[in-house]
């Protein structure tokens, strides 16, 4: 059973809840609560991996996509996986990054901050992965907790391109080890990020408010010491979006690794295989994860 926490409070949409609730299941049929005493069971002494998914994504797809990499990841002896469920579906903006935009990201990291800071003291480090609109939970979760992190994977990341030099670089500053994936062939990243549908065609790459999204054109090249390249997917593998936590992928063998981000070119692992993109980020988070 993939253990939980859970800040939702409807399966579907929703607001954020007042609490962190823990839980455990492999989907939402088998999705049950658990106690705080399970949680540190299945975390003591180990080196954790807190992953969460993006944007418009609901419990049940939330539970199915991380459970299903989980499955497929490689941490090694002495690691722990737990899945974040946000309500990243509470509000469907029609861009991501626009004035005005809903602050639940935000909003659901200042809660799981203190919330790790109080009940992962017994884990041996602490560790995020993230897809999508995730980057900004997992940055605001770093951003309000205390503890420190070992690792940090930014998969697909919906976040403007300089968020480790502006708004989290204090956060990032407290990272071991940065790392991230993303592709130039990311149509949600190139189509709706940053303008959003209203603004489209108003402001322009070169205009001062312009950013780009780390997990379609990669950070910005004045990185922090703590970051980790290769980060470009090759263009033909023609990685989108969805690509990165598939749901209910049929299963694919796993990957050897060590494995990283080979150059421009190069075929894709696993023979092309159905599943081989997942197959893919799993092998990549656990290569960067030892």
């Amino acid at each position: 059973m993939t253990q939980f926490i859970d800040v939702r409070i409807q399966p579907v949409g929703g607001d954020l809840a007042k609490q962190v609730a823990v839980c455990q299941g492999a989907s939402l049929a088998n999705y049950t609560g658990a106690t705080l005493g399970d949680l540190e069971d299945a975390i003591q002494g180990r080196h954790v991996l807190i992953a969460t998914h993006g944007f418009n994504v609901d419990r049940a797809n939330g539970i199915a996509s991380l459970a299903n990499w989980a499955g497929l990841l490689q941490l090694g002896p002495g690691a722990a996986f737990v899945g974040l469920l946000w309500p990243g579906d509470s509000v469907w903006a029609h861009g991501l990054d626009y004035p005005g935009e809903p602050r639940v990201a935000d909003d659901a990291g200042a809660l799981v901050g203190p919330f790790l800071d109080a009940n992962f003291m017994s884990a041996a480090s602490v560790s995020f992965a993230s897809h999508s609109l995730g980057a900004r939970v997992v940055l605001a979760t770093i951003a309000n907790m205390k503890m420190p992190v070992r690792r940090l994977t930014l998969m697909a990341g919906a976040i403007d391109d300089d968020c480790m030099n502006a708004e989290f670089q204090k956060a990032a500053q407290r990272v071991g080890t940065i790392s991230v994936l993303a592709s130039m062939k990311d149509t949600v990243l190139s189509h709706l990020f940053p303008l959003g549908n209203f603004v489209a065609g108003i402001l322009t790459q070169g205009h001062p408010w312009w950013h780009a999204a780390i997990g379609h054109c990669g950070p910005t090249q004045t990185w922090p010491g703590n970051f980790a390249s290769p980060f470009m997917i090759p263009d033909a593998w023609n990685f989108d979006h969805g690509n990165y936590l598939q749901i209910n992928a049929p299963p694919v063998p796993s990957l050897v690794l060590p494995l990283d981000v080979p150059p421009q070119g190069a075929p894709p692992p696993g023979a092309g295989a159905s599943g081989w993109q997942e197959a893919f980020t799993a092998a990549f988070e656990s290569s960067r994860f030892r």
